[in-house]
């Protein structure tokens, strides 16, 4: 099988080697940036292609020759792409994480008869799988909180941040509303709002802010109450306030000297050298997912845990392997047919079938990114109130 990747960053680089190492697809990986490409190893059957993918007619072309497409370009590149994917009629994953409503395209997904699965890395992707995979289980269900970060092992002043994808993606953590459920009515909040502070063994303190994380749970599972916020180590919050407030994330175009400039691009141009995940820095990921409900009339606390490191063997970030293996076991499902479900799916509809989480889970354990997953009747869990209570 033909898997045609679009994005070259260390994101897509990690599904790439994943999906080719073993031989079992002929993977083609599109970029405009030949330094990108050129970190790909040089495999038989992985190959790559430079060509500027923000013009609809080359990602067009490209598609013709694959069976499956991995959309993994930058939020405001990705809706656009993942359109065309589904109008050429082919397969589609994504984890762009753009903000347009994707189920816009799910009458044309079915129309063109494509398996497309949108927000399939860690979170929204595996934090939504796990959400309703407990959702499953329980006979009603309550409360569900999301918890998730990547953050860099060495805290270094100012920021004590590292990323590993699009600096204007992560900017859109700290403006886009955010929206959650309580009492099955929606709020929105500001992003940053709401911080709390949260311990994690192994890891310390971080502190959790409200993001719009959500995603599609907000309208696809009948879950009355729930949250998703972020976690950073303490102090990022207020340095992110400021930013904000000072106007330095605005998208609107300011004059300066006569020239025109959107504050936005200028800080991300400032931040990403200072953010950017040096070669050999080490991060880590950590997600909390948390879901409480009834079952034979008792109620229950499942709670799932994800604590990942950057592979030294490998050379692999956290993020990069929690995000892009999650994507290539998706992909894998829509292969081999395991995940069969025409138009456009939210990861949560994946979370719906055992078979596909029990084949996630076992994939990622596989690849050392394991997910812990304890039950308990609620009375008896060690953790404190629920953030989605207050």
């Amino acid at each position: 099988m033909r898997i045609l990747l679009l994005g070259s960053g260390l994101i897509g680089r990690a599904i790439a080697r994943d999906l080719a190492r073993e031989g079992e697809f002929d993977v083609t990986v599109a970029d405009r940036d030949e330094k990108q490409l050129r970190r790909l190893p040089r495999w038989k059957n992985l190959s790559t292609r430079m060509v500027d993918l923000s013009k609809v007619a080359n990602i067009r072309k490209l598609v013709k020759q694959a069976d499956l497409v991995i959309d993994a370009l930058p939020g405001f590149l990705g809706y656009r792409a993942f359109r065309t994917v589904i109008e050429s009629g082919k397969n589609v994953a994504d984890i762009a994480f753009f903000p347009e409503d994707p189920f816009d395209l799910d009458e044309l997904a079915r129309e063109k008869e494509v398996v497309a699965v949108m927000d399939c890395g860690v979170a929204p992707g595996l934090s939504n799988i796990l959400v309703a995979d407990a959702d499953r289980e329980l006979d009603e269900t309550e409360r569900a909180e999301i918890l998730v970060g990547g953050l860099p092992v060495v805290r270094e002043w100012p920021y004590e941040y590292k990323i590993v994808f699009s600096p204007v993606d992560v900017i859109e953590e700290y403006t886009r509303p955010a929206r959650y459920l309580e009492n099955g009515q929606l709020v929105v909040r500001p992003a940053l709002s709401d911080p709390d502070l949260v311990n994690f063994p192994g890891i310390g303190t971080l502190e959790a802010f409200n993001t719009d994380g959500l995603r599609t749970l907000l309208t696809t599972l009948p879950i009355p109450h729930m949250k998703e916020k972020t976690l950073r180590y303490p102090g990022h919050i207020e340095k992110m306030r400021i930013l904000r407030e000072s106007g330095f994330f605005d998208k609107k175009p300011i004059k300066i000297d006569g020239h025109s400039i959107r504050p936005l691009d200028f800080t991300a141009r400032l931040l990403f050298p200072l953010w950017e995940l040096k070669e050999g820095e080490e991060d880590l990921t950590v997600m909390r997912v948390t879901v409480e409900g009834k079952k034979e009339g008792q109620h229950w606390r499942i709670q799932y845990d994800l604590f990942d490191r950057y592979d030294r063997g490998q050379q692999v970030t956290s993020m990069a392997r929690t995000t892009g293996y999650t994507a290539a076991m998706v992909a894998r499902m829509v292969a081999y047919e395991k995940y069969r479900r025409i138009g456009v799916s939210a990861p949560e509809f994946i979370g719906q079938k055992e078979s596909c989480v029990q084949y996630l889970l076992e994939g990622l354990a596989q690849r050392k990114v394991r997910v812990e997953k304890k039950v308990v009747p609620v009375e008896q869990a060690a953790s404190g109130e629920f953030i989605a209570r207050q």
